[in-house]
Protein backbone atom coordinates (compact mmCIF):
# COMPACT_ATOMS: atom_id res chain seq x y z
CA UNK A 1 0.00 0.00 0.00
CA UNK A 2 1.44 3.74 -1.20
CA UNK A 3 1.92 6.39 1.26
CA UNK A 4 -1.06 9.01 0.96
CA UNK A 5 -0.77 12.27 0.27
CA UNK A 6 -2.12 13.48 3.52
CA UNK A 7 -1.95 11.64 7.40
CA UNK A 8 -5.41 11.32 9.00
CA UNK A 9 -5.69 12.55 11.99
CA UNK A 10 -10.00 12.17 12.55
CA UNK A 11 -11.51 8.47 13.19
CA UNK A 12 -13.61 9.44 10.12
CA UNK A 13 -10.38 9.45 7.74
CA UNK A 14 -8.96 6.81 9.16
CA UNK A 15 -12.07 4.70 7.86
CA UNK A 16 -12.35 5.84 5.08
CA UNK A 17 -8.92 4.84 3.65
CA UNK A 18 -9.29 1.50 5.67
CA UNK A 19 -12.31 0.93 4.20
CA UNK A 20 -11.24 -0.09 0.47
CA UNK A 21 -8.86 -2.89 1.94
CA UNK A 22 -11.15 -4.23 3.81
CA UNK A 23 -13.44 -5.20 1.18
CA UNK A 24 -10.61 -6.73 -0.38
CA UNK A 25 -9.82 -8.84 2.27
CA UNK A 26 -6.47 -7.16 2.82
CA UNK A 27 -6.87 -6.22 6.38
CA UNK A 28 -7.18 -9.51 7.62
CA UNK A 29 -9.25 -10.97 11.03
CA UNK A 30 -8.85 -9.68 14.58
CA UNK A 31 -8.09 -12.66 17.12
CA UNK A 32 -9.13 -13.20 20.49
CA UNK A 33 -8.84 -15.78 23.35
CA UNK A 34 -10.81 -16.34 26.17
CA UNK A 35 -10.03 -16.60 29.85
CA UNK A 36 -12.89 -18.06 31.86
CA UNK A 37 -13.11 -18.19 35.81
CA UNK A 38 -15.72 -20.37 37.98
CA UNK A 39 -15.50 -21.52 40.99
CA UNK A 40 -16.47 -25.22 41.82
CA UNK A 41 -19.37 -25.18 44.56
CA UNK A 42 -21.60 -28.30 46.17
CA UNK A 43 -25.08 -28.84 46.68
CA UNK A 44 -25.48 -26.57 49.19
CA UNK A 45 -24.18 -23.58 47.59
CA UNK A 46 -20.50 -23.60 49.80
CA UNK A 47 -17.58 -23.13 47.86
CA UNK A 48 -15.92 -26.83 47.18
CA UNK A 49 -13.15 -27.94 49.20
CA UNK A 50 -11.85 -30.72 47.08
CA UNK A 51 -8.91 -30.95 45.11
CA UNK A 52 -8.52 -29.83 42.01
CA UNK A 53 -9.97 -33.14 40.01
CA UNK A 54 -7.73 -34.91 38.61
CA UNK A 55 -9.48 -36.38 35.59
CA UNK A 56 -9.01 -32.39 34.26
CA UNK A 57 -5.44 -32.72 34.11
CA UNK A 58 -2.67 -31.19 36.02
CA UNK A 59 -3.37 -27.62 36.43
CA UNK A 60 0.02 -26.30 36.47
CA UNK A 61 1.00 -27.67 33.00
CA UNK A 62 -2.52 -27.91 31.25
CA UNK A 63 -2.65 -25.46 28.47
CA UNK A 64 -7.02 -25.00 29.00
CA UNK A 65 -7.74 -25.97 32.02
CA UNK A 66 -6.16 -24.56 34.99
CA UNK A 67 -7.20 -22.61 37.93
CA UNK A 68 -6.56 -19.20 39.05
CA UNK A 69 -5.97 -18.32 43.01
CA UNK A 70 -7.85 -20.77 44.29
CA UNK A 71 -8.33 -24.83 44.34
CA UNK A 72 -11.91 -24.38 43.61
CA UNK A 73 -11.91 -21.58 41.09
CA UNK A 74 -11.09 -23.23 37.89
CA UNK A 75 -10.14 -21.38 34.78
CA UNK A 76 -10.51 -22.28 31.38
CA UNK A 77 -8.29 -20.71 28.67
CA UNK A 78 -9.32 -20.94 25.05
CA UNK A 79 -6.78 -20.74 21.76
CA UNK A 80 -6.07 -17.66 20.03
CA UNK A 81 -8.88 -17.80 17.10
CA UNK A 82 -10.17 -15.53 14.59
CA UNK A 83 -13.80 -16.29 14.74
CA UNK A 84 -15.82 -15.68 17.96
CA UNK A 85 -18.05 -18.60 17.29
CA UNK A 86 -14.74 -20.65 17.55
CA UNK A 87 -13.86 -19.61 20.69
CA UNK A 88 -17.17 -20.36 22.11
CA UNK A 89 -17.28 -23.74 20.95
CA UNK A 90 -14.17 -24.53 22.51
CA UNK A 91 -15.40 -22.44 25.85
CA UNK A 92 -18.33 -25.01 26.19
CA UNK A 93 -16.01 -28.22 24.66
CA UNK A 94 -14.03 -26.97 28.11
CA UNK A 95 -17.33 -26.76 30.16
CA UNK A 96 -19.19 -30.01 29.03
CA UNK A 97 -15.75 -32.23 29.45
CA UNK A 98 -15.35 -31.09 33.16
CA UNK A 99 -18.92 -32.10 33.57
CA UNK A 100 -18.32 -34.99 32.84
CA UNK A 101 -15.82 -35.42 34.97
CA UNK A 102 -17.24 -33.52 37.95
CA UNK A 103 -19.42 -35.38 40.50
CA UNK A 104 -21.73 -33.59 42.71
CA UNK A 105 -20.24 -30.10 42.02
CA UNK A 106 -21.13 -27.22 39.74
CA UNK A 107 -19.52 -24.26 38.42
CA UNK A 108 -21.08 -21.23 40.08
CA UNK A 109 -22.19 -19.00 36.99
CA UNK A 110 -21.63 -15.33 39.09
CA UNK A 111 -18.61 -13.42 39.92
CA UNK A 112 -19.26 -12.83 43.26
CA UNK A 113 -18.99 -15.74 45.58
CA UNK A 114 -21.43 -18.67 46.72
CA UNK A 115 -21.64 -19.24 50.09
CA UNK A 116 -18.37 -19.01 52.34
CA UNK A 117 -17.89 -20.25 56.03
CA UNK A 118 -14.81 -17.97 56.38
CA UNK A 119 -11.43 -16.80 54.96
CA UNK A 120 -10.07 -20.47 55.42
CA UNK A 121 -13.35 -21.86 53.37
CA UNK A 122 -11.00 -20.52 50.42
CA UNK A 123 -8.83 -23.03 49.51
CA UNK A 124 -5.54 -21.74 48.01
CA UNK A 125 -4.23 -23.64 45.05
CA UNK A 126 -1.40 -26.07 45.23
CA UNK A 127 0.69 -26.53 42.26
CA UNK A 128 3.33 -28.74 43.58
CA UNK A 129 7.16 -29.28 44.51
CA UNK A 130 8.84 -27.62 41.08
CA UNK A 131 9.86 -24.28 42.13
CA UNK A 132 7.98 -22.73 39.58
CA UNK A 133 4.67 -24.37 41.22
CA UNK A 134 6.19 -23.34 44.72
CA UNK A 135 6.13 -19.61 42.89
CA UNK A 136 2.42 -19.92 41.91
CA UNK A 137 1.57 -21.06 45.30
CA UNK A 138 3.60 -18.92 47.70
CA UNK A 139 2.08 -16.02 45.19
CA UNK A 140 -1.03 -16.62 46.22
CA UNK A 141 -0.21 -17.00 50.22
CA UNK A 142 1.45 -13.41 50.03
CA UNK A 143 -2.46 -12.47 48.48
CA UNK A 144 -3.89 -14.23 51.55
CA UNK A 145 -1.69 -12.33 54.02
CA UNK A 146 -2.12 -8.43 52.07
CA UNK A 147 -5.61 -9.01 51.30
CA UNK A 148 -7.37 -12.05 52.29
CA UNK A 149 -8.51 -15.58 50.70
CA UNK A 150 -12.19 -14.08 49.99
CA UNK A 151 -11.44 -11.16 47.36
CA UNK A 152 -9.37 -13.83 45.55
CA UNK A 153 -12.33 -16.33 45.31
CA UNK A 154 -14.43 -13.49 42.92
CA UNK A 155 -14.66 -14.68 39.28
CA UNK A 156 -14.77 -13.29 35.93
CA UNK A 157 -14.26 -12.66 32.11
CA UNK A 158 -10.99 -11.79 30.30
CA UNK A 159 -10.87 -11.03 26.79
CA UNK A 160 -7.83 -10.84 24.82
CA UNK A 161 -7.27 -9.19 21.45
CA UNK A 162 -4.94 -8.76 18.88
CA UNK A 163 -4.59 -7.11 15.12
CA UNK A 164 -3.30 -8.58 12.37
CA UNK A 165 0.36 -7.44 11.12
CA UNK A 166 -1.99 -6.88 7.58
CA UNK A 167 -4.00 -4.41 9.47
CA UNK A 168 -1.13 -2.73 11.24
CA UNK A 169 0.78 -2.32 8.07
CA UNK A 170 -2.19 -0.77 6.46
CA UNK A 171 -2.82 1.89 9.36
CA UNK A 172 0.65 2.46 9.41
CA UNK A 173 1.36 3.72 5.93
CA UNK A 174 -2.32 5.32 5.96
CA UNK A 175 -0.80 7.63 8.78
CA UNK A 176 2.63 8.26 7.29
CA UNK A 177 4.74 5.93 9.59
CA UNK A 178 6.73 3.06 7.54
CA UNK A 179 9.48 4.30 8.39
CA UNK A 180 8.62 3.32 12.11
CA UNK A 181 9.58 -0.42 12.89
CA UNK A 182 6.32 -2.19 13.16
CA UNK A 183 6.41 -3.03 16.74
CA UNK A 184 7.25 0.19 18.02
CA UNK A 185 4.56 1.78 16.01
CA UNK A 186 2.02 -1.34 17.28
CA UNK A 187 2.92 -0.80 20.95
CA UNK A 188 2.39 2.94 20.53
CA UNK A 189 -1.13 2.59 18.91
CA UNK A 190 -1.92 -0.25 21.69
CA UNK A 191 -1.16 2.35 24.34
CA UNK A 192 -3.33 5.30 22.21
CA UNK A 193 -6.21 2.30 22.55
CA UNK A 194 -5.85 1.68 26.35
CA UNK A 195 -5.86 5.08 26.94
CA UNK A 196 -9.14 5.49 25.25
CA UNK A 197 -10.23 2.28 26.96
CA UNK A 198 -9.42 4.14 30.29
CA UNK A 199 -11.70 7.17 29.52
CA UNK A 200 -15.00 4.96 28.18
CA UNK A 201 -14.68 1.73 29.76
CA UNK A 202 -17.31 2.97 31.97
CA UNK A 203 -19.81 1.95 29.33
CA UNK A 204 -18.93 -1.49 29.42
CA UNK A 205 -19.32 -1.75 33.47
CA UNK A 206 -22.67 -0.70 32.31
CA UNK A 207 -23.35 -2.87 29.75
CA UNK A 208 -22.03 -6.28 31.08
CA UNK A 209 -21.92 -5.60 34.79
CA UNK A 210 -23.55 -8.38 36.29
CA UNK A 211 -22.83 -8.35 39.71
CA UNK A 212 -25.11 -6.23 41.98
CA UNK A 213 -25.34 -8.38 45.02
CA UNK A 214 -23.66 -10.54 47.64
CA UNK A 215 -23.89 -13.36 49.72
CA UNK A 216 -23.84 -12.26 53.46
CA UNK A 217 -21.02 -14.36 54.12
CA UNK A 218 -18.86 -12.10 51.37
CA UNK A 219 -18.33 -9.98 54.12
CA UNK A 220 -17.55 -12.15 56.84
CA UNK A 221 -18.67 -10.64 59.33
CA UNK A 222 -17.04 -6.75 59.03
CA UNK A 223 -19.50 -3.49 58.84
CA UNK A 224 -22.11 -3.68 56.18
CA UNK A 225 -20.86 -0.94 53.81
CA UNK A 226 -23.11 1.82 53.61
CA UNK A 227 -23.51 1.55 49.82
CA UNK A 228 -25.02 -1.94 50.66
CA UNK A 229 -28.82 -2.73 51.72
CA UNK A 230 -30.24 -6.07 52.56
CA UNK A 231 -32.26 -8.03 50.80
CA UNK A 232 -33.97 -11.29 52.96
CA UNK A 233 -31.94 -12.54 55.34
CA UNK A 234 -28.73 -14.03 53.71
CA UNK A 235 -28.16 -10.86 50.93
CA UNK A 236 -26.93 -7.52 50.45
CA UNK A 237 -27.73 -5.91 47.20
CA UNK A 238 -26.70 -2.34 45.96
CA UNK A 239 -30.12 -1.21 44.52
CA UNK A 240 -28.41 0.97 41.53
CA UNK A 241 -25.09 -0.92 40.81
CA UNK A 242 -24.06 -2.80 37.89
CA UNK A 243 -20.71 -4.40 39.04
CA UNK A 244 -19.51 -4.83 42.68
CA UNK A 245 -16.88 -6.75 41.62
CA UNK A 246 -14.90 -3.62 40.33
CA UNK A 247 -15.81 -1.70 43.00
CA UNK A 248 -13.72 -1.13 46.24
CA UNK A 249 -15.42 -4.60 47.37
CA UNK A 250 -13.82 -6.46 44.76
CA UNK A 251 -10.57 -6.24 42.99
CA UNK A 252 -9.08 -2.79 44.52
CA UNK A 253 -6.30 -1.78 46.51
CA UNK A 254 -5.54 1.26 48.27
CA UNK A 255 -1.23 0.72 47.96
CA UNK A 256 -1.78 0.24 44.37
CA UNK A 257 -3.37 3.48 43.84
CA UNK A 258 -0.06 4.95 44.66
CA UNK A 259 0.94 4.03 41.16
CA UNK A 260 -0.93 6.16 38.96
CA UNK A 261 -0.42 4.30 35.50
CA UNK A 262 -2.39 6.13 32.77
CA UNK A 263 -0.53 4.00 30.18
CA UNK A 264 0.80 6.86 28.23
CA UNK A 265 3.93 5.17 27.14
CA UNK A 266 5.03 1.54 27.09
CA UNK A 267 8.50 2.71 29.00
CA UNK A 268 6.45 4.53 31.77
CA UNK A 269 3.99 1.48 32.21
CA UNK A 270 6.92 -0.69 32.60
CA UNK A 271 9.49 1.52 34.36
CA UNK A 272 6.55 2.08 37.03
CA UNK A 273 6.11 -1.86 37.73
CA UNK A 274 9.20 -3.05 37.36
CA UNK A 275 9.92 -0.20 40.51
CA UNK A 276 6.71 -1.23 42.27
CA UNK A 277 8.26 -4.88 42.85
CA UNK A 278 11.42 -3.41 43.63
CA UNK A 279 9.92 -0.94 46.70
CA UNK A 280 8.85 -1.99 50.27
CA UNK A 281 5.75 -1.33 51.84
CA UNK A 282 6.08 -1.64 55.75
CA UNK A 283 2.88 -3.20 56.53
CA UNK A 284 3.81 -6.04 53.80
CA UNK A 285 7.15 -5.60 55.97
CA UNK A 286 5.94 -6.17 59.16
CA UNK A 287 3.87 -9.01 58.34
CA UNK A 288 6.84 -10.94 57.20
CA UNK A 289 8.14 -12.94 54.48
CA UNK A 290 9.78 -16.15 55.52
CA UNK A 291 8.88 -16.66 59.08
CA UNK A 292 10.23 -20.06 60.83
CA UNK A 293 10.73 -21.91 57.78
CA UNK A 294 7.88 -20.99 55.88
CA UNK A 295 6.96 -18.38 52.98
CA UNK A 296 4.38 -15.86 53.94
CA UNK A 297 4.55 -13.56 50.37
CA UNK A 298 7.38 -14.04 47.88
CA UNK A 299 8.42 -10.38 49.34
CA UNK A 300 7.26 -7.13 50.93
CA UNK A 301 7.37 -4.74 47.97
CA UNK A 302 4.22 -2.87 46.42
CA UNK A 303 4.04 -5.63 44.52
CA UNK A 304 5.24 -9.06 44.64
CA UNK A 305 5.16 -9.64 40.86
CA UNK A 306 3.70 -7.38 38.24
CA UNK A 307 0.20 -9.95 37.82
CA UNK A 308 -0.28 -8.08 41.00
CA UNK A 309 -1.44 -4.91 39.39
CA UNK A 310 -4.55 -4.79 39.22
CA UNK A 311 -6.01 -3.24 36.08
CA UNK A 312 -9.28 -2.99 34.26
CA UNK A 313 -6.76 -3.28 30.96
CA UNK A 314 -3.06 -4.65 30.30
CA UNK A 315 -1.22 -4.76 27.58
CA UNK A 316 0.60 -8.27 26.84
CA UNK A 317 3.09 -10.02 25.54
CA UNK A 318 3.94 -13.82 25.56
CA UNK A 319 7.09 -14.32 27.73
CA UNK A 320 9.81 -16.53 26.80
CA UNK A 321 11.44 -18.67 29.85
CA UNK A 322 13.39 -16.65 31.95
CA UNK A 323 11.77 -13.30 31.22
CA UNK A 324 8.93 -11.32 33.48
CA UNK A 325 6.05 -10.02 31.50
CA UNK A 326 7.40 -6.37 31.58
CA UNK A 327 10.45 -7.72 29.83
CA UNK A 328 9.01 -9.40 27.49
CA UNK A 329 7.45 -6.26 26.87
CA UNK A 330 10.34 -4.03 26.01
CA UNK A 331 11.90 -6.43 24.04
CA UNK A 332 9.62 -6.81 21.37
CA UNK A 333 6.54 -4.93 21.68
CA UNK A 334 2.97 -5.19 22.77
CA UNK A 335 1.72 -8.33 21.46
CA UNK A 336 -1.85 -8.23 22.50
CA UNK A 337 -4.63 -6.66 25.11
CA UNK A 338 -6.47 -8.02 27.72
CA UNK A 339 -9.75 -6.73 29.00
CA UNK A 340 -10.13 -7.60 32.61
CA UNK A 341 -13.42 -5.49 33.51
CA UNK A 342 -15.69 -7.90 32.24
CA UNK A 343 -18.19 -9.85 34.80
CA UNK A 344 -19.48 -13.50 34.18
CA UNK A 345 -23.27 -13.17 32.98
CA UNK A 346 -24.78 -15.43 35.29
CA UNK A 347 -27.76 -15.99 32.62
CA UNK A 348 -25.51 -17.22 29.56
CA UNK A 349 -24.05 -20.44 30.26
CA UNK A 350 -20.23 -19.69 29.25
CA UNK A 351 -20.07 -16.62 30.82
CA UNK A 352 -19.67 -14.54 27.85
CA UNK A 353 -21.93 -14.68 24.36
CA UNK A 354 -21.20 -13.94 20.71
CA UNK A 355 -23.17 -10.42 20.26
CA UNK A 356 -21.21 -9.10 23.56
CA UNK A 357 -17.60 -10.57 21.94
CA UNK A 358 -18.54 -8.66 18.36
CA UNK A 359 -19.26 -5.44 20.53
CA UNK A 360 -16.25 -5.46 22.66
CA UNK A 361 -14.50 -5.96 19.20
CA UNK A 362 -16.18 -2.92 17.51
CA UNK A 363 -15.57 -0.96 20.81
CA UNK A 364 -12.02 -1.94 20.94
CA UNK A 365 -11.31 -0.64 17.10
CA UNK A 366 -13.04 2.46 18.14
CA UNK A 367 -10.63 2.96 20.42
CA UNK A 368 -7.85 2.40 18.88
CA UNK A 369 -8.97 4.52 15.29
CA UNK A 370 -10.25 7.26 17.70
CA UNK A 371 -7.63 9.83 18.26
CA UNK A 372 -5.99 9.89 21.74
CA UNK A 373 -3.96 12.03 23.81
CA UNK A 374 -2.25 11.47 26.80
CA UNK A 375 -3.70 11.19 30.18
CA UNK A 376 -3.30 14.01 32.78
CA UNK A 377 -3.09 13.90 36.47
CA UNK A 378 -6.58 15.74 36.75
CA UNK A 379 -7.84 13.08 33.96
CA UNK A 380 -6.92 10.25 35.41
CA UNK A 381 -8.67 11.32 38.34
CA UNK A 382 -11.83 12.02 36.49
CA UNK A 383 -11.50 8.74 34.88
CA UNK A 384 -11.27 6.72 37.97
CA UNK A 385 -13.99 9.06 39.40
CA UNK A 386 -16.64 7.87 36.15
CA UNK A 387 -16.06 4.44 36.34
CA UNK A 388 -16.72 4.44 40.48
CA UNK A 389 -19.58 6.20 39.42
CA UNK A 390 -20.86 3.66 37.40
CA UNK A 391 -19.86 0.53 39.15
CA UNK A 392 -22.04 1.84 42.35
CA UNK A 393 -25.11 4.28 40.47
CA UNK A 394 -24.58 3.15 36.91
CA UNK A 395 -28.53 2.90 36.29
CA UNK A 396 -29.76 5.30 38.33
CA UNK A 397 -31.39 7.84 36.09
CA UNK A 398 -29.96 10.76 37.45
CA UNK A 399 -26.49 10.04 37.34
CA UNK A 400 -24.23 12.18 35.76
CA UNK A 401 -20.47 11.58 34.26
CA UNK A 402 -17.51 14.18 33.78
CA UNK A 403 -16.20 14.23 29.82
CA UNK A 404 -13.65 16.18 29.21
CA UNK A 405 -14.82 18.26 32.53
CA UNK A 406 -18.23 18.87 31.71
CA UNK A 407 -21.30 16.99 33.39
CA UNK A 408 -23.43 14.70 30.77
CA UNK A 409 -25.95 11.93 31.21
CA UNK A 410 -24.77 8.03 30.72
CA UNK A 411 -27.35 7.39 28.35
CA UNK A 412 -26.45 10.85 26.13
CA UNK A 413 -22.88 9.98 26.23
CA UNK A 414 -23.35 6.16 25.60
CA UNK A 415 -25.53 7.20 22.75
CA UNK A 416 -22.72 8.91 21.37
CA UNK A 417 -20.23 6.72 21.64
CA UNK A 418 -22.89 4.05 20.15
CA UNK A 419 -23.06 6.14 17.25
CA UNK A 420 -19.59 6.49 16.45
CA UNK A 421 -19.41 3.21 16.73
CA UNK A 422 -21.40 2.47 13.81
CA UNK A 423 -18.94 3.17 10.68
CA UNK A 424 -16.16 0.89 12.53
CA UNK A 425 -18.71 -2.04 12.69
CA UNK A 426 -19.27 -1.37 9.05
CA UNK A 427 -15.46 -1.76 8.73
CA UNK A 428 -14.89 -5.07 10.51
CA UNK A 429 -18.22 -6.72 9.00
CA UNK A 430 -16.73 -5.89 5.54
CA UNK A 431 -14.62 -9.07 5.98
CA UNK A 432 -17.96 -11.41 6.81
CA UNK A 433 -20.91 -12.74 5.59
CA UNK A 434 -23.29 -10.81 7.27
CA UNK A 435 -23.16 -7.89 9.58
CA UNK A 436 -22.59 -9.57 13.15
CA UNK A 437 -20.95 -6.46 14.46
CA UNK A 438 -23.52 -3.93 13.26
CA UNK A 439 -25.98 -6.51 14.89
CA UNK A 440 -24.26 -6.07 18.11
CA UNK A 441 -24.49 -2.66 18.50
CA UNK A 442 -28.52 -2.87 17.62
CA UNK A 443 -28.82 -5.21 20.47
CA UNK A 444 -27.00 -4.15 22.63
CA UNK A 445 -28.66 -0.23 22.57
CA UNK A 446 -31.62 -1.25 24.01
CA UNK A 447 -30.12 -1.28 27.49
CA UNK A 448 -29.16 2.39 27.21
CA UNK A 449 -32.68 3.20 27.15
CA UNK A 450 -33.66 0.33 29.51
CA UNK A 451 -31.72 0.08 32.59
CA UNK A 452 -33.79 -2.86 33.29
CA UNK A 453 -32.23 -5.05 30.30
CA UNK A 454 -28.94 -4.97 31.64
CA UNK A 455 -27.45 -8.25 33.19
CA UNK A 456 -27.53 -6.32 36.50
CA UNK A 457 -30.97 -5.50 36.16
CA UNK A 458 -31.89 -9.03 35.19
CA UNK A 459 -30.24 -10.28 38.40
CA UNK A 460 -31.71 -7.74 40.54
CA UNK A 461 -34.74 -8.65 39.40
CA UNK A 462 -34.54 -12.48 39.76
CA UNK A 463 -33.51 -12.09 43.33
CA UNK A 464 -36.67 -10.23 44.42
CA UNK A 465 -39.27 -12.68 42.15
CA UNK A 466 -37.40 -15.42 44.16
CA UNK A 467 -37.24 -14.47 47.96
CA UNK A 468 -34.00 -12.72 47.58
CA UNK A 469 -31.44 -15.38 48.32
CA UNK A 470 -28.32 -14.61 46.11
CA UNK A 471 -27.01 -18.18 46.39
CA UNK A 472 -30.12 -19.84 45.96
CA UNK A 473 -30.95 -18.33 42.93
CA UNK A 474 -27.73 -18.51 41.55
CA UNK A 475 -27.42 -22.04 42.65
CA UNK A 476 -30.41 -22.82 39.81
CA UNK A 477 -29.28 -21.08 37.14
CA UNK A 478 -25.67 -23.66 37.83
CA UNK A 479 -27.61 -26.64 37.87
CA UNK A 480 -29.96 -25.56 34.76
CA UNK A 481 -26.68 -24.77 32.76
CA UNK A 482 -25.30 -27.98 33.84
CA UNK A 483 -28.03 -29.91 32.67
CA UNK A 484 -27.69 -28.35 29.20
CA UNK A 485 -23.78 -28.47 29.12
CA UNK A 486 -24.09 -32.13 30.18
CA UNK A 487 -26.03 -33.02 27.13
CA UNK A 488 -23.68 -31.58 24.86
CA UNK A 489 -22.73 -34.08 22.39
CA UNK A 490 -19.18 -35.07 22.74
CA UNK A 491 -16.86 -33.68 19.99
CA UNK A 492 -14.96 -37.00 19.29
CA UNK A 493 -11.33 -35.06 18.15
CA UNK A 494 -12.39 -32.47 20.92
CA UNK A 495 -12.92 -34.54 23.55
CA UNK A 496 -9.90 -37.15 22.40
CA UNK A 497 -7.64 -33.72 22.65
CA UNK A 498 -8.44 -33.09 26.23
CA UNK A 499 -8.10 -36.20 27.45
CA UNK A 500 -4.16 -36.68 25.73
CA UNK A 501 -3.69 -33.49 27.18
CA UNK A 502 -5.06 -34.11 30.42
CA UNK A 503 -2.59 -37.30 30.67
CA UNK A 504 0.22 -35.37 28.84
CA UNK A 505 0.31 -32.70 32.22
CA UNK A 506 0.32 -34.91 34.60
CA UNK A 507 2.74 -36.45 33.09
CA UNK A 508 4.66 -32.89 32.55
CA UNK A 509 3.97 -31.78 36.25
CA UNK A 510 5.55 -35.00 37.58
CA UNK A 511 8.98 -34.83 35.23
CA UNK A 512 9.14 -31.11 36.86
CA UNK A 513 8.11 -32.03 40.73
CA UNK A 514 11.38 -34.97 40.28
CA UNK A 515 13.91 -32.46 38.00
CA UNK A 516 17.00 -31.55 39.88
CA UNK A 517 16.73 -27.82 40.70
CA UNK A 518 18.47 -25.33 42.83
CA UNK A 519 16.77 -24.68 46.30
CA UNK A 520 13.73 -22.14 46.35
CA UNK A 521 15.30 -19.55 48.22
CA UNK A 522 17.97 -19.42 45.31
CA UNK A 523 15.55 -19.77 42.66
CA UNK A 524 13.25 -16.13 44.14
CA UNK A 525 16.72 -14.71 44.42
CA UNK A 526 17.50 -15.22 40.59
CA UNK A 527 14.23 -14.51 39.59
CA UNK A 528 14.01 -11.33 41.31
CA UNK A 529 17.58 -10.02 40.25
CA UNK A 530 16.74 -10.87 36.68
CA UNK A 531 13.53 -9.15 37.24
CA UNK A 532 15.17 -6.18 37.96
CA UNK A 533 16.78 -5.97 34.66
CA UNK A 534 15.55 -3.45 32.34
CA UNK A 535 15.16 -6.12 29.41
CA UNK A 536 15.81 -9.65 28.76
CA UNK A 537 18.42 -9.87 26.00
CA UNK A 538 18.58 -13.57 26.37
CA UNK A 539 16.13 -15.95 27.63
CA UNK A 540 17.98 -17.70 31.34
CA UNK A 541 15.11 -20.98 31.66
CA UNK A 542 15.32 -20.89 35.46
CA UNK A 543 11.20 -20.90 35.31
CA UNK A 544 8.40 -18.64 34.32
CA UNK A 545 6.67 -16.14 35.95
CA UNK A 546 3.28 -17.17 37.55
Amino acid sequence: MSEPLTVPSTLSQRLTQLLPAARDGRLGRLRRGIEKEGLRVEASGHIAQTAHPRALGSKLTHPHITTDYSEALLEYVTPVLSEPREALAFLGDLHAYSYRHLEGEWIWPASMPCRLSGNDSVPIADYGRSNSGLMKHVYRRGLDVRYGRIMQAIAGVHYNVSLPDEMWQALRAIEGQSDTALSDYRSTRYFGLIRNFRRHSWLLLYLFGASPAIDKSFLDGKRVPAKLEPLGEETYIAPYATTLRMSDLGYQNTVQEQLKICFNSLSNYVNTLRNAISTPWPDYQAKGVKVDGEWRQLNANILQIENEYYSDIRPKRVAQAGETPSQALEARGVEYIEVRCLDLDPFEPLGVSEPQMRFLDTFLMWCLLSESPWISDDECDHLDDNRRLVVERGRDPALRLNKSGADIGLREWGEQIMTEMQPVAELLDAAEDATPHLDAIAALAPRLQDAALTPSARLLARLREHGGSFADVVMALAQEQADMLRRQPATTTREALLEEQAVTSRQQQREMDAADEPGFDDFLADYFARARQSRAVTPLGAGDAP
